[in-house]
């Protein structure tokens, strides 16, 4: 019963995040700025990581928890860059 409904809240938990991904996705195509490009893009980022940790989870695997961790790693420093370029013009001063 417990694993049954484990299962199934991975599963929604899945849907509702590759249903966040397709909103990102549209809101980089149509952010009329490049500061809400650069948010979809972020939220993009946070939404595949955590797609995988639950991927990682229902499978037992460990690769792709860490998978996950290298996605949440570039996606922080794509992030600080953009938005230093965004800020300033440049990225490397």
């Amino acid at each position: 019963m417990i694993a049954s409904l484990a299962t199934a809240a991975i599963f929604a938990a899945q849907f509702l995040l590759l249903l966040g991904m397709g909103m990102a996705i549209i809101r980089m195509m149509r952010g009329p700025r490049a500061q809400d490009r650069v948010l979809a893009l972020d939220a993009l980022t946070i939404d595949g990581m955590l797609l995988l940790l639950t991927i990682g989870i229902r499978t037992g695997s460990i690769l792709y928890i860490e998978a996950g961790l290298i996605i949440a790693l570039l996606g922080f420093a794509a992030a600080a860059g953009f938005a230093k370029f965004l800020l300033r013009g440049e990225v490397i001063e």
